[in-house]
C-alpha cells in the first residue's frame, strides 16, 4: 500500500531533518485526520514511535509512514510537499478527495465526510 500517500523528496528531507533535530530516532511519520478546522477537518502530522494492529505502515524516501485505517481512504492518493520560500517554508497538502479546502491548507472536507468546521 505505498502508494495510499506520496512524500515528496522535499517533504521527507525535511521530515528526516525533524527526526534528527528532536532526537526521535526510529520514529515514524503519522498522518491523520482530526475533526475542526474551518471546513470541518484537518491534517495532523507527527513523528510516532507507536504503531497500532490496524494500521497501515509503509517507507518512502528511508521514512516509515503510518496512517490509522479511519484516515486512509480520507487520504488516498494525496502528496504531501514541503516548499520553501520568502516568508519561510512549510508542507503543502494536495488531496485529490477534498471537495473544499480552506485558505489555511490544513483544512478540508470530502464528499462523504465533513466533520463540524469551526471558526478560523
Amino acid at each position: 500500500m505505498s502508494d495510499l500517500i506520496t512524500l515528496t523528496e522535499s517533504a521527507a528531507v525535511q521530515i528526516k531533518k525533524m527526526i534528527k533535530e528532536n532526537g526521535e530516532e526510529g520514529a515514524n511519520f503519522r498522518f491523520s485526520i482530526n475533526g475542526g478546522g474551518c471546513s470541518g477537518l484537518s491534517y495532523g502530522m507527527s513523528l510516532d514511535h507507536e504503531r497500532a494492529e490496524k494500521d497501515t505502515f509503509f517507507e518512502q524516501h528511508g521514512i516509515g509512514v503510518v496512517i490509522d485505517e479511519e484516515t486512509a481512504p480520507i487520504v488516498a492518493g494525496t502528496v504531501i510537499d514541503f516548499k520553501q520560500s520568502l516568508m519561510g517554508g512549510g508542507f503543502t497538502i494536495e488531496n485529490p478527495n477534498a471537495l473544499v479546502s480552506c485558505g489555511c491548507g490544513s483544512s478540508f472536507r470530502t464528499a462523504k465526510v465533513s466533520g463540524t468546521p469551526e471558526e478560523c
